[in-house]
């Protein structure tokens, strides 16, 4: 090979007695020579060991003898044989005597050993499965170089006669390089072996070619699939196993734990449902307590994923050398052309480097951002899978002091934060070190004068230190407002009913705006600091080039300003310039992430259930011997306070029922939660043996199909399923449902009744066939025939679970003579036990119990038997119609009859799932859209924020030409003439511009406040005037992401797109005109390529947009999943599903992930291809200018270049910017979804016919009523037409699914009438506002909802009352001693939902406040349901005297409630069939008759 190992030679080549410019130096032929001889072996000698290292560590398999290997493999050889050619020339020569130079031996043996390494690494390649390879396409492109100059230089020179050898060796060679080169481009077919399984759909990087992974051309079909059409998950390439959440978590799990030299095994959450067995005894904690929260977390981060994120600093450090090599290629292109006598051929080659450099920057570049974004990604991952870990271990008193709502903020703010820093860590050092380099090059440009920017910099370091530190408060200010409004607005949309019924929803909207309020304003403040943090390095920048060239021009009368220092200068300052922003930016993205990760650590150190609480044996007791034991047990709900339960001593043998009764708060619930290990056992010991069932007091419903619920992650047995539904009494409810079994329930269970849910709990704790059943009141939300049917039937000695260990927690008396064994709780200790005939004849705490809750008169005893006619309840099929059917049949937007859709039993096709509101849209944001942002906005505010846009860049525009005519002032005498004048007015402009850029932003950042405080409030209002339907068909966990994650994206995000787009956009303005105006020719090379980024940009928006719908859609299921986990994870631990949970959690997350993952790789594609097509507007300018060299000054051409170099970045920031803007548009695309979905009427009418003091009386006149839960459905009441008299006091009762609530929701008018009408006191309610309807009628619901806040609050809502009229209300509800034992008293803050409260104590504070509101219509819908019998009485008694004029509807399922009502009206199958005093109904023997006979009564 001749090329190697030809000396340098020819005239004026290497002429040393001649000083020779630098560009002719650097630019030499030898020195072009002797880098094309070195760099390919040193390139590959440095890299081939750590590649041969890595991919002996990273197989994929093997590949086959492809045609392409072979192709390879022959043409190296070729290669080979020609190296050794070129060494045995140079010998053979020697050996005749002829004189040779070392390098001619030297340079052809290098190559020789190289190729042959080379040729080895193929070979590698194929046995570890390479089908592409990075590190030889390098090489064989750097091994073109040499052979290319030699050839030109021969082809120039015209001497083939002399010595063709050699020019046919140059040309071979070159050939076959070349030849190599094209072949790296190409791709091997699969591995013959691949390690893993097959995937259906997998990710196309893996069999891409190496220039099409740099370029991301691997994505294109994707892009151009959904440019041309709708994108469907499915098509979506299936996630590699290293991106999976199982395998994240599991390694940031793993190395957590080794943190904290946790023993090896250990684990806090099961990886699958094969471990569910033992899923209690490996349940451990996540974290040790008493340890510093970020450090452990933040060091397991690291271990984990800093391959990839050093990886991704590497490539950002290459770009950056790249990047730093532009102002000197500008530098010596400028020499060149001020050389008169340079060839023309160094220009091009300037140009042509100019072009490689911008387009190695822009690859390494991309590359950089790839790496580090996918590393964003899984961090992501596997933070959720933490927080969802520590879900289900978090302790009751770790639930009170975090709400679903922050929870759901965690998730979708404070993990999305925290994995976007990422990006901005290297921002934090990086900047520093791009300083140091420009000050270099400052040095070198302008001398001593460079050290007067340190002076500039240093100055202003304790004024944005000052901001960094406001804006962490402002922002911690904010975060916690953040969190107070999600937990409130998680309390409103869960408790909707409760509130619509109140009529609350002003008082809460105030609530929530006001401290949206607080949190708009520490956002306000934060970023008009952020906007001055940007200003005032923005200020630093321009006071560094007006000092350096003041003191460079003034001080030293000898130094001028010329072309090249004044724009090699400008470009070295445009790169000091983003530093100076880029440094800002990432500190204030890392203090945000910085209290992000706070709350993330400190959430995960929330205290756990104690694993070792219970001791639990997986094998069953045998028969005779104690199956649950305690020792005594002490415990309390959190180590912070006072015990629960106290001494607890009990023992329950094998087969045993043993009923647990006593007053509201006694611990019944407690001691079921001890049992489970919920609470924290200060001392004893809790053991069970064989697996466990519980049902809780409060059903806890998933959002899936009824069949699901009740197998709960177990394989489907038919006929037994179909026997639990038939013992649970659901057979014909399921009937009755659209869908069958197959039917959705909503979220928590909304779909259903509350008797239904309670059923479908109990069917999940039968179905699952434990040997322990922990059963928590299950009876109390039934009506007494159901009731007795799912005791005899499942619960009792001839039930299903006969035979097994029973606990039951009840209120329902009568059951007492039918179990084995009777606990009495009070206060927290075991007051008797034993049989209920022992008890007895104690006279004890039990029958003190059944002489509470005898009826005055002795007309029905609490223990007396009920009758044994009421086995089968499936007599009476409409009888058991459930009372709130289905809400939602269908997927489709039809009517489906429930003849069409009912589904079999094992056919789970046949489900639908409800109709959800917003669903993912396709193609791009509407124009409506940003028109309805601005709007928000104000549009005189936006075009003053225009106008300051365009002075700010007018006064820019002016800074720059006022410097180019300063650099082209004549030198007179080694002096310009104008320098005081130029420095001032370049000053004057410098100045005008910061200020212009500090209102631009600030406008900009007020106005996105603005917008988002509008586009919330119509957000809420619109939620808030939803009927209850929507409510019950969307999911609350939906909601919560609509008003945390999409408001976030409209806080911050947008405003922040929105000025970078606006400042982009200016500048690319200023920087075309500059172009222009001093090459009007490059404009033929703007054009074209602003028309290709167009079409770039229209092929990748609308894809993009895409993604971001569906990547927004799929986290919002990942957010509702883990809500309702966070609700029932005392149910999953009680089942030890924690394996399905955690694998089904892992399922959604990575369905998330498909969405992302395209995503970001779509943006890497349209930057690294923009950038480099802009790329070539540099080399357009630049060979303009070479080719006008006779007629062009330097300045000119300086000013020229520098501008095209910037335009390139600039358009690539306006049009990312703009997708960017685009995208986040979505959001406000999103949070507009309910603004035309339908209303309920309106709150108040400007003329109602209801003028105060209505209702004077409270007569109520029901006429030919009907009503329909959905259009679609049938009527659920129909025909109901009665009068109640004012004053009267009427029952209403019915078996479950009679529509007896129905006829509550629809004076409330939370259903509108279908047919008739309802009449108050004579007025239509049809004509009444909502909120005058509702404020004049008082009702106490079935589920007793407390308000987060005081107990003062929850009493009186819009502090109407005095403390002596609560403590009066109080002492009626028999609430007064407890109350005054808590801290605090009436200030006593609540838990949400009244956590830390029983459901006893929670239904008296709700009836306290009933009291309170005193109206003339009273509604209790099974409002003393959770009760026991003898506080009912008193209540009864209570309620008589304080509502003695008010009319009352009494809505109940223990007909001894209604007995001392004026009138029963009795309903069946949504009718009224009865009518009349309880005695004239009992004389009459129909269905009251039949009622009070299950219920014990006669």
């Amino acid at each position: 090979m001749a090329a190697p190992g030809e000396p340098c030679a020819g005239p004026g080549v290497w002429n040393q007695s001649e000083p020779e410019p630098a560009v002719n130096h650097l630019l030499s032929l030898c020195f072009l020579r002797a880098a094309g001889v070195w760099l390919p072996p040193l390139y590959l000698w440095v890299l081939g060991p750590f590649y041969l290292l890595y991919i002996h560590h990273h197989g994929q398999g093997y590949l086959r003898m492809s045609p392409l290997f072979k192709a390879k493999m022959v043409l190296g050889l070729a290669l080979i044989l020609l190296c050794t050619f070129n060494v045995a020339v140079p010998l053979w020569r020697i050996q005749q005597g002829q004189s040779q130079t070392p390098e001619v031996l030297i340079h052809p043996t290098v190559w020789l050993t190289t190729m042959s390494f080379a040729m080895f690494l193929v070979h590698v390649e194929r046995k570890k499965g390479v089908r592409a390879s990075g590190v030889l396409f390098g090489y064989w492109l750097l091994c073109c170089l040499l052979p290319a100059i030699s050839a030109v230089q021969q082809a120039s020179s015209g001497d083939f006669q002399s010595d063709p050898l050699h020019h046919l060796s140059t040309y071979l060679c070159l050939s076959l390089v070349m030849a190599e080169f094209v072949l790296s481009c190409l791709v091997d077919q699969p591995p013959f072996f691949q390690n893993g399984p097959q995937q259906s759909n997998p990710c196309p990087e893996a069999g891409a070619s190496f220039p099409s992974k740099v370029l991301f051309w691997w994505a294109s079909r994707l892009l151009w699939k959904g440019y041309r059409k709708s994108l469907r998950p499915e098509e979506l390439w299936n996630l590699e196993r290293e991106n999976t959440s199982e395998e994240l978590v599991s390694q940031l799990e793993r190395e957590w734990l080794r943190n904290h030299g946790v023993a090896q095994g250990c684990t806090m959450g099961l990886k699958g449902s094969e471990h569910e067995n033992q899923a209690g005894q490996e349940l451990e904690a996540l974290l040790p307590q008493r340890r510093h929260p970020r450090g452990p977390l933040l060091g397991a981060i690291w271990r984990v994923f800093r391959c990839s994120f050093l990886l991704g600093t590497l490539s950002l450090i290459i770009a950056d050398a790249f990047r730093f090599a532009v102002p000197k290629l500008l530098s010596l292109f400028l020499e060149f052309m001020g050389d008169l006598q340079a060839p023309a051929w160094q220009g091009s080659l300037l140009a042509l480097l100019l072009l490689l450099s911008a387009g190695l920057q822009t690859l390494f570049e991309q590359q950089h951002m790839y790496r580090l974004k996918l590393l964003q990604m899984r961090l992501r991952s596997a933070l959720i899978g933490l927080v969802y870990r520590k879900v289900l271990v978090l302790s009751p008193g770790a639930h009170k002091s975090s709400a679903v709502g922050d929870v759901v903020n965690l998730l979708s703010v404070d993990v999305q934060r925290l994995s976007e820093s990422v990006l901005y860590l290297n921002g934090l050092w990086l900047p520093l070190l791009w300083m140091v380099v420009c000050f270099a090059y400052l040095w070198q440009l302008l001398g001593p004068s460079a050290f007067t920017a340190i002076a500039v910099f240093l100055g202003l370091l304790p004024l944005n230190f000052f901001i960094s530190k406001k804006k962490t408060h402002h922002q911690e200010e904010q975060m916690r407002q953040k969190d107070s409004r999600a937990r409130l607005t998680g309390f409103i949309l869960r408790t909707m009913r409760t509130i619509k019924s109140h009529g609350w929803e002003e008082a809460f909207l105030e609530r929530v705006l006001h401290i949206r309020g607080r949190e708009l304003g520490a956002l306000r403040t934060s970023t008009l600091l952020f906007s001055v943090s940007l200003v005032s390095f923005q200020v630093s920048t321009f006071l560094v080039a007006l000092v350096v060239f003041a003191v460079h021009t003034l001080v030293a009368e000898e130094n001028a300003m010329d072309a090249e220092k004044a724009f090699v200068t400008l470009t070295v300052l445009g790169i000091l310039n983003k530093a100076q922003a880029f440094l800002p930016f990432s500190i204030h993205c890392v203090v945000q992430a910085r209290v992000s990760f706070d709350r993330l650590a400190a959430f995960l150190y929330l205290e756990e259930v104690d694993p070792g609480a219970v001791v639990l044996s997986p094998s069953r007791c045998p028969p005779g011997k104690d199956c649950i034991t305690i020792q005594d047990g002490t415990f309390t709900w959190s180590r912070e306070s006072p015990p629960c339960l106290h001494r607890i001593n009990l023992t329950v043998p094998q087969g045993c029922l043993l009923a647990i009764v006593g007053p509201v708060g006694a611990g019944k619930s407690s001691l079921l939660s001890a049992l489970l290990g919920e609470l924290s056992k200060l001392e004893g010991s809790v053991s069970m043996q064989g697996s466990v069932a519980y049902v809780p007091q409060e059903a806890w419903v998933q959002n899936t199909s009824v069949v699901e619920n009740v197998c709960f992650q177990q394989e489907l047995n038919l006929p037994w399923l179909e026997t639990v539904l038939q013992a649970c009494a659901l057979g014909p409810d399921v009937e009755s449902f659209p869908a069958g079994m197959h039917t959705p329930t909503g979220e928590q269970g909304m779909n259903l009744s509350g008797g239904q849910k309670q059923r479908l709990s109990l069917a999940r704790a039968v179905y699952r066939k434990a040997a322990v059943y922990l059963l928590d009141d299950p009876l109390a939300a039934l009506d007494a025939h159901v009731g007795q049917h799912v005791f005899h039937q499942v619960i009792g000695p001839r039930g299903l679970l006969q035979g097994t260990t029973r606990i039951l927690v009840t209120h329902a008396l009568h059951v007492l003579p039918h179990v084995d064994q009777v606990m009495v709780l009070e206060d927290g200790g075991i007051t008797e036990m034993g049989s209920y005939q022992e008890l007895l004849h104690r006279k004890g705490a039990l029958v003190a119990l059944l002489e509470a809750a005898r009826q005055p008169g002795g007309g029905g005893d609490g223990e007396t038997e009920p009758a044994a006619n009421t086995s089968d309840p499936g007599g009476g099929g409409p009888e058991h119609r459930p009372e709130r059917s289905i809400k939602s049949a269908s997927t489709r937007n039809s009517v489906i009859s429930a003849s069409q859709t009912r589904a079999p039993l094992d056919d789970p096709k046949g489900t639908g799932q409800p109709t959800q509101e917003g669903s993912v849209r396709y193609g791009r944001v509407k124009a409506a859209m940003y028109l309805s942002y601005l709007q928000a906005v104000g549009i005189p505010l936006c075009t003053y924020t225009l106008f300051l846009f365009l002075c700010q860049q007018v006064a820019s525009f002016c800074r720059g030409y006022w410097l180019s005519l300063w650099a082209d002032d004549p030198v007179v005498d080694g002096q310009q003439m104008q320098t005081a004048l130029r420095g001032w007015v370049f000053g004057l402009l410098g100045c005008l511009q910061a200020v212009g850029l500090f209102a631009s932003m600030a406008a900009v950042f007020i106005g996105g406040v603005q917008a988002s405080s509008l586009l919330f409030r119509r957000l809420l209002w619109d939620v808030a005037r939803s009927p209850i339907g929507f409510f019950e068909r969307t999911p609350v966990g939906k909601l919560l992401n609509y008003f945390s994650k999409e408001m976030d994206m409209v806080d911050v995000e947008i405003p922040d797109k929105l000025q970078a787009l606006l400042t982009y956009t200016f500048g690319l303005l200023e920087v075309c005109l500059a172009v222009t105006m001093v090459t009007p020719l490059a404009i033929v090379a703007i054009l074209p390529l602003m028309l290709l980024y167009a079409r770039f940009q229209s092929l990748y928006v609308a894809t993009s947009c895409q993604l971001r719908r569906m990547e927004s859609a799929s986290y919002s299921s990942v957010c509702s999943h883990v809500a309702e986990t966070f609700q029932g994870s005392a149910v999953v631990r009680a089942f030890q599903a924690q394996g399905h949970f955690v694998a089904q959690s892992d399922a959604l997350m990575d369905a998330n992930q498909r969405v992302s993952f395209p995503r970001l790789v779509a943006d890497r594609w349209l930057a690294t291809n923009l950038e480099l097509l802009g790329n070539g507007l540099v080399f357009v300018a630049a060979m303009c200018a070479v080719l006008s060299k006779d007629h062009l000054r330097a300045g000119l051409v300086g000013f020229s270049v520098s501008a095209a170099l910037q335009v390139t970045q600039t358009l690539q920031w306006v049009i990312r910017s703009w997708t960017d803007l685009e995208n986040s548009m979505v959001s406000v695309e999103r949070v507009q979804d309910y603004t035309h979905t339908p209303k309920e009427a309106p709150w108040m009418l400007p003329t109602c016919a209801a003028q105060p003091p209505w209702p004077h009386g409270g007569q109520i006149e029901f006429r030919d009523f009907g009503l329909r839960h959905w259009p679609e459905l049938p009527l659920a009441v129909r025909g109901v037409s009665f009068k109640v008299q004012a004053g009267e006091k009427v029952g209403i009762v019915g078996r479950t699914g009679a529509g007896k609530s129905s006829l509550a929701g629809g004076l409330l008018r939370l259903q509108e009438a279908a047919e008739g009408g309802i009449w108050i006191d004579g007025v239509p309610i049809a004509q009444v506002g909502l909120h005058t309807l509702r404020s004049r009628i008082t009702i106490i619901p079935q589920d007793p909802i407390l308000v987060p806040g005081s107990l003062r609050m929850n009493l009186d809502l819009r502090q109407e009352h005095s403390d002596e009229a609560l403590w009066a209300a109080l002492e009626t509800v028999q609430l007064k001693a407890f109350v005054a034992s808590l801290p605090g008293q009436l200030l006593y803050e609540c838990a949400e939902s009244g956590d830390d409260l029983s459901v006893g104590q929670k239904q008296l504070l709700c009836l306290a406040r009933a009291l309170l509101r005193k109206t003339q219509i009273l509604i209790l819908d099974e409002a003393t349901a959770a009760v026991d019998l003898g506080t009912e009485l008193q209540m009864q008694e209570a309620l008589g005297h304080w509502f003695a004029r008010c009319t009352v509807l009494l809505i109940a399922h223990r007909l001894r409630s209604v007995m001392d009502c004026a009138r029963v009206l009795v309903m069946d199958n949504g009718q009224v069939v009865e009518s009349g005093s309880p005695a004239q109904l009992l004389a009459q023997e129909g269905l009251f008759y039949r009622l009070a006979q299950e219920s014990g009564l006669v």
